[in-house]
């Protein structure tokens, strides 16, 4: 039994030529070897296998003797589609030749270049440098795997290149208050007569109280220019930086104090500096529990949505209980507890 390309593609038999081509490009980034570096063979093996899937499918000629015949038919001797046996008494068949082409020719064909994977440098600070480096194979990683067209794509319909995404760390502070990062980029830019050269931009991202982690920041067409392809767009997505008193649950701020077991029982005051610098006095006249949760209202993260509002600030306490009683303080516990 043959290969079922149709299978492999996921498409049904009826695809068409645009059913084909968002199958391939949606599988071939999945399984390009440069993406699968523990597990690379099982990756090449799969690349091999869609390359061909969508090389015979995507020419009506291929697709045509392999409905008709399978994959052993394909690479077989088999008559092509409207063969017409020479004189009246017929002859032997011409034979269809199929010869597989590269994977990574039908990759670069494709989506313009041999691959989308290169690697690019960290960013940190409030005012970096990033320069988009070129791909493992030599090629432009702004180059474009996206747009609607695949293979010989038209010249009057550009394909735009796919968004280059970057993290953008941020401190809690950063996001509690807002501020403005700087960003130094260089790229390549076409001049009137279509040659290269590199200029360097600085990119303000304004960064909003309240921001959470994922927020994406998008700078139109910022990737590099090539003839016919439309640049990417560079995507800068918030990360947050761990933070060292609170840690935040969706607009909540959350921190854990640490107290004594007789402060559990009578009492404690518990002093905050907030991530605006300021000093909140916050008493507990509870009994603390181990589980109990001193909530102060409106004094957690602001609501992007709604500017005027903030979640809440929750103490979780962490008791330390002692390590030995005398048997007077045993007694005096005991007595203490049962005459409440």
């Amino acid at each position: 039994m043959g290969l079922d390309y149709y299978k492999i593609l996921q498409v049904d038999r009826s695809a068409k030529d645009d059913d084909l081509k968002k199958a391939y490009r949606k599988l071939a980034m999945k399984w390009h070897p440069d993406k699968n570096p523990n597990s690379k063979k099982e990756a090449e093996a799969k690349f091999k296998q869609i390359s061909e899937a969508y090389d015979v499918l995507s020419d009506p000629q291929k697709r045509a003797v392999y409905d008709q015949y399978g994959e052993e038919g394909l690479k077989g001797q088999v008559p092509p589609p409207g063969y017409t046996p020479a004189g009246p008494s017929g002859g032997m068949p011409n034979m269809f030749k199929f010869n597989p082409r590269s994977a990574d020719d039908i990759f670069s064909e494709f989506f313009g270049f041999a691959s989308p994977f290169g690697r690019m440098g960290d960013m940190g600070g409030s005012h970096a440098s990033a320069r988009f480096p070129r791909g493992v194979f030599g090629d432009d990683i702004f180059a474009s795997f996206g747009g609607s067209g695949g293979g010989e794509a038209s010249a009057n319909v550009p394909r735009k290149g796919a968004p280059i995404e970057r993290n953008l760390p941020c401190s809690l502070e950063d996001l509690y208050k807002g501020t403005t990062k700087k960003m130094k980029i260089s790229r390549d830019v076409l001049d009137s007569s279509g040659r290269p050269s590199t200029v360097e931009e600085i990119l303000t991202i304004e960064i909003k109280p309240g921001w959470k982690k994922g927020t994406k920041i998008t700078f139109p067409e910022k990737g590099n220019e090539q003839r016919n392809l439309i640049p990417s767009d560079l995507v800068f997505i918030i990360d947050e930086k761990p933070h060292s008193v609170f840690k935040r649950d969706g607009n909540d701020l959350v921190m854990t104090q640490k107290i004594s077991l007789v402060e559990a029982l009578t009492g404690f005051t518990v002093q905050v500096t907030t991530l605006d610098s300021r000093n909140l006095t916050i008493p507990v006249n509870n009994i603390i529990s181990p589980t109990y949760e001193e909530v102060v209202k409106g004094e957690g993260m602001p609501i992007p949505k709604e500017p005027t509002k903030k979640g809440n600030l929750r103490i979780k306490f962490n008791i330390k209980f002692p390590a030995r009683l005398t048997a007077d303080q045993k007694t005096g516990i005991k007595r203490l507890l049962t005459s409440s």
